[in-house]
């Protein structure tokens, strides 16, 4: 009996450890992974991130060495506060920022590596490499970061940031300390441009001690660097357009038509991208991001919604003639402005009356385009309908919604419906002549400077538009294809000639007639836009804003561009110049025109920005700013 029991037991003993063992090598290991495996200790080797070229080829953006300082707090061997001192002063560290890194690199993870001292330069790695050997649980991990070869289009190249939580919790490919785009085409193309990461596995003993290559490298990989891409901007004309932007507020985005390329894609003021590198990049951009009256980081050519002014009069022209409300030859009296009955609605400046299509649009008539604004809305019994029709055609030109381009950011601006101004007015309680400040854009219109360009390529392509994007070429790739398909608008092919005459004659006899560029043929259109704010609840009006679009040339328009310059007095004042001196350039690659070239150099906005109302920055268009507040007469 006590034999019995005793070889059960033993055969009872040898099968759970079977079974254990059977678990362990099939179950178990069928599930095991070495990135998880604490015996073994991982390190990663960064790839070459992609660079990035001007659509002629120049380089833009590179790489350059750089190396942080990794912590493992389980491997810290202790050190004696003269110790901690010196390691400090080798690092550019205090004490106190000394505790602090390591704390956080503790809740981080106690065995896992994380940055302790990232980007240092070559210099400083120069002196530490000599003498980490003293400091356990600390290493060199080199890696690389951008290195800007110009000092143009931060707003377009962006820059790398260190991850937050909520990217690695997106996305495992990220570790604490990685680096990624935040903004800019560094962040539009961060998958492109990453590459994928290189990882050696290093083999600890029972001490924690490294002992050389897990199983002598079998399972190491090398890193794959990430892709070069070309972008559509052209860095001269980027440059230049900068350069006219000095000492003001505002954006211009100039177009490819023909394919929707970004040339130029401007914000002022801006800064120099070389600022986000480094050691200095989190301080010096939380002195840029905290600049709340210059706004450097905000991007006017996506972000800021304008009342577009008088170019939007050219949609209006154009849904007249589609809906078939007015033809070229209907003309309307102006008697300095248009009345309902006795009351005044809108104010016009001088020119001959009664004005025709070409007329209106040339001398930018407000009489005029109100009478054809009302004619739209009103050929409808229901208002609401009237709205609905006009918002259709207008939104056919990427106007009101986001343009589904590949820009990190933007705003929608917009286009009113009928339902908007029932649940402004209270249905069926208002008409046409409630919101007749759209015949002009002002009123509830709202529209982003790109947006305002892609309406000029439609119109100078007759009636459709590529999707404006910012990618040329991707090495070994090809670009999204919706960035190759024409989108057309609402408005048929016919009715743009007499429209586009007449933006070609605003340069010749119109508000832009001084603004003339010798051998090529522009359309163009200025605008003034009435800029109001509160202040102390009053209703206070500043400086107008200064618009122009235009595309050149007349036919087979190579650029379309749109201006916007915050507080510029009226059209032809500041951005009808630059957006002629922008034209010249990039269909010349120079300027004749030294007269306006000089006028907007030695011209600046700074004191009217700089002339406070009280002291206090207060906003305009969700801006904080400081503005001077004088009465200007609208004048296009």
């Amino acid at each position: 009996m006590r034999k019995l029991l005793l070889l059960s037991t033993t055969i009872l003993v040898g099968l759970v450890f079977l079974a254990r063992l059977f678990y362990l090598q099939v179950y178990h290991g069928a599930s095991y992974s070495i990135l998880e495996d604490t015996a073994i200790r991982k390190e990663y080797n960064y790839p070459k991130r992609g660079y990035v070229y001007d659509r002629n080829g120049k380089l833009l953006v590179a790489n350059q060495p750089s190396y942080d300082v990794m912590v493992i707090p389980r491997e810290i061997e202790p050190l004696d506060s003269l110790e901690i001192r010196e390691f400090c002063d080798l690092l550019g560290i205090d004490v106190d920022t000394y505790e602090e890194k390591l704390q956080k690199a503790i809740n981080y993870s106690p065995r896992l590596p994380s940055p302790f001292v990232p980007q240092l330069s070559k210099e400083d790695y120069a002196v530490l490499q000599e003498v980490m050997w003293k400091y356990e649980g600390f290493y060199i991990q080199k890696r690389s970061m951008r290195a800007y070869q110009t000092n143009i289009g931060a707003n377009v190249l962006g820059d790398l940031g260190e991850v937050g939580q909520r990217d690695i919790n997106r996305d495992s490919y990220y570790k604490m300390g990685d680096l990624i785009g935040k903004q800019g085409i560094e962040k539009s193309y961060e998958k492109t441009l990453r590459g994928t990461k290189g990882i050696n596995f290093i083999q600890k003993d029972r001490f924690n001690k490294n002992i050389g290559p897990y199983k002598n490298g079998l399972y190491d990989t090398l890193p794959k660097p990430g892709k070069d891409i070309t972008i559509t901007i052209d860095s001269e004309l980027q440059a230049y357009g900068e350069l006219l932007m000095k000492h003001k507020r505002g954006g211009i985005v100039a177009l490819e038509p023909s394919s929707g390329e970004i040339l130029a894609m401007v914000t002022g003021p801006s800064y120099n991208p070389n600022l986000l590198v480094g050691r200095e990049r989190n301080k010096n951009f939380s002195r840029l991001f905290r600049d709340t009256i210059n706004m450097p980081t905000y991007d006017r050519g996506l972000q800021a919604q304008y009342p577009p002014g008088s170019p939007f009069k050219v949609i209006n022209a154009l849904i007249a003639l589609q809906e078939g409300v007015v033809d070229t030859n209907d003309r309307f009296s102006c008697r300095m402005g248009y009345y309902y009955g006795s009351r005044k609605l809108t104010g016009c400046h001088h020119h001959k009356s009664p004005v025709n299509m070409n007329q209106g649009i040339s001398q930018s008539c407000n009489a005029y385009f109100v009478n054809v604004y009302r004619r739209i809305i009103e050929k409808y019994d229901d208002a609401g309908d009237g709205v609905n029709v006009w918002a259709n055609h207008a939104k056919s030109f990427g106007l009101g919604d986001f343009l589904n381009n590949d820009l990190p950011v933007g705003r929608p601006g917009r286009i009113p419906d009928g339902d908007y101004y029932d649940r402004a007015y209270g249905d069926d309680r208002w008409a046409s002549t409630y919101i007749v400040s759209n015949a002009i854009g002002q009123g509830e219109v709202e529209a982003t400077p790109i947006q305002l360009a892609n309406m000029a390529a439609a119109i100078g392509n007759r009636g459709y538009y590529y999707t404006p994007h910012i990618i040329k070429d991707i090495e070994g790739d090809t670009i999204p294809s919706k960035f190759k398909l024409p989108k057309y608008t609402s408005i048929d092919k016919e009715h743009f000639e007499p429209v586009i005459q007449g933006m070609f004659d605003v340069y010749n006899e119109g508000t832009a007639s001084t603004l003339r560029i010798p051998g090529i043929d522009i359309c163009g259109k200025t605008g003034t836009a009435e800029n109001f704010i509160k202040i102390d609840g009053v209703k206070t009006q500043l400086t107008d804003h200064s618009i122009f679009v235009a595309f050149a040339p007349k036919d087979n328009p190579t650029i379309a561009i749109a201006v916007f310059v915050e507080n510029g007095y009226w059209g032809s004042r500041f951005a009808g110049k630059m957006a002629s001196l922008m034209i010249e350039k990039y269909i010349k690659g120079e300027t004749t025109r030294k007269d306006l070239e000089k006028w907007i150099f030695t011209h600046s906005l700074e004191n009217e920005y700089a002339k406070p109302y009280s002291g206090e920055p207060f906003k305009i268009n969700g801006e904080t700013q400081l503005q001077v507040i004088e009465n200007y007469a609208t004048i296009d």
